[in-house]
């Protein structure tokens, strides 16, 4: 077993050789004009912030379709292309790849991608990163728990790919400030808001809600609670295998709301294999695959914990219930917070399960935390000022006038 593990690495790192000198000669070539190459999560998935931005951009000029790809990893191409057959797509470390990657006037990322592979002097980087910090990132983390690495390790990776950045997003002026000093990032801030979040302003109408209720559920008379809790960084077996055990009886829950209320539960997709709803697979879905924003729009009530998704779902000024039942030991031995988690969160913040089942009795009466409205006005100001529904425009309005101007 060890004898095979050290061929499958020694044909990893040979591969990786061959790419790295392939890729060195052709980014000596120049690029193509408005051949753009976009990638999800390192090509995990299409969705978020360069997907909404692929979207706009062929729209506006459709003339350089052909020109736009998505990168995406072996093991999910042939499922994307099933998905998405009008997209074009490339096998990540693959040969079209190689060459798309070298040749690319702009790369369109919301997440890092590998230090070894070097880009063309006339490629334009442009970084959408993908949520606004709660838990501290970057440069700022002081102890990273995340295996396979360590905190040195971690922070120099990080800053050292913020620096091959040459234009990021800031959703907010809070964010700016953060990633401005977290990733030691100095060049080009485009203050636009989230493209990903377009659709939560032009797509917040009954006829789009009920649509996607039905499209998802089956019918649009239920009201839906999503349950959307972030990942524990320190909760694993080992590298690339974490735990997950839900942190409330199902059974309760439910006994807590209408018998037409569902539960859509969020996880990180580490975790999505873990989750037991066993006697209630006809009211809880647990949905990994599908653009987060429908489920949003969907959500009469968003229940997190630590997780970027209020600052998106605060957009759309409904209900959160922040049920942090690990709250001490995630603020103070995991990642540490920006801001006071206690204080300034727009909703009820619950740390006992008793008290979690209270809050969703208490919300199921009334729809709504009314004694919230004050607070989650001045968060809606702080997080989403940003935001609106032509965010995908502007970003594509840029690359645009970055391409006319070479």
């Amino acid at each position: 077993m060890k004898l095979k593990k050290k061929v499958i690495r020694f044909i990893k790192k040979s591969i990786r050789r061959v790419l790295i000198l392939i890729n060195n000669v052709l980014i000596t070539l120049p690029v193509k004009k408005n051949l753009v190459v976009f990638e999800s999560f390192q090509g995990k998935d299409i969705n978020d912030n360069p997907a909404a931005i692929y979207e706009k951009w062929i729209e506006k000029y459709p003339e350089d379709k052909t020109k736009a790809y998505f990168t995406v990893r072996k093991a999910q191409y042939k499922t994307f292309k099933e998905l998405y057959p009008d997209i074009k797509m490339v096998r990540k470390f693959m040969p079209k790849w190689v060459w798309v990657m070298a040749r690319a006037n702009f790369w369109v990322f919301n997440s890092r991608t590998p230090k070894w592979w070097n880009k063309n002097k006339g490629t334009v980087y442009m970084q959408t990163w993908h949520g606004t910090p709660l838990k501290k990132l970057g440069t700022d983390i002081e102890n990273v728990m995340m295996p396979g690495t360590n905190t040195e390790k971690y922070k120099q990776n990080f800053t050292n790919e913020a620096h091959r950045w040459d234009y990021l997003i800031a959703p907010n002026q809070y964010s700016k400030d953060i990633f401005a000093r977290a990733f030691d990032f100095n060049n080009h801030f485009l203050d636009i808001g989230y493209p990903r979040n377009d659709v939560l302003y032009y797509g917040d109408n009954q006829d789009n809600i009920s649509r996607l209720k039905k499209k998802y559920l089956g019918r649009d008379d239920l009201n839906v609670i999503t349950y959307a809790p972030t990942w524990r960084d320190d909760n694993y077996k080992r590298k690339g295998v974490y735990n997950f055990e839900l942190p409330f009886s199902l059974k309760i829950f439910f006994e807590q709301v209408d018998d037409n209320t569902v539960l859509i539960i969020r996880p990180h997709y580490l975790v999505k294999d873990f989750i037991d709803i066993r006697g209630f697979e006809d009211r809880v879905y647990i949905m990994v695959e599908e653009d987060i924003s429908d489920l949003y729009l969907m959500s009469d009530l968003l229940i997190t914990d630590y997780s970027s998704v209020m600052f998106d779902y605060a957009n759309l000024k409904r209900p959160m219930l922040f049920y942090a039942y690990d709250l001490k030991h995630y603020e103070d031995d995991i990642r540490g917070f920006y801001f006071d988690y206690r204080t300034e969160l727009p909703g009820p913040v619950v740390e006992d399960e008793d008290d979690f089942y209270k809050q969703i009795d208490a919300f199921n009466k009334e729809k709504k935390y009314s004694d919230y409205d004050k607070k989650y006005e001045e968060f809606y100001e702080k997080y989403c000022g940003w935001e609106s529904a032509d965010s995908s425009e502007k970003f594509v309005d840029e690359m645009r006038m970055i391409s006319n101007d070479k």
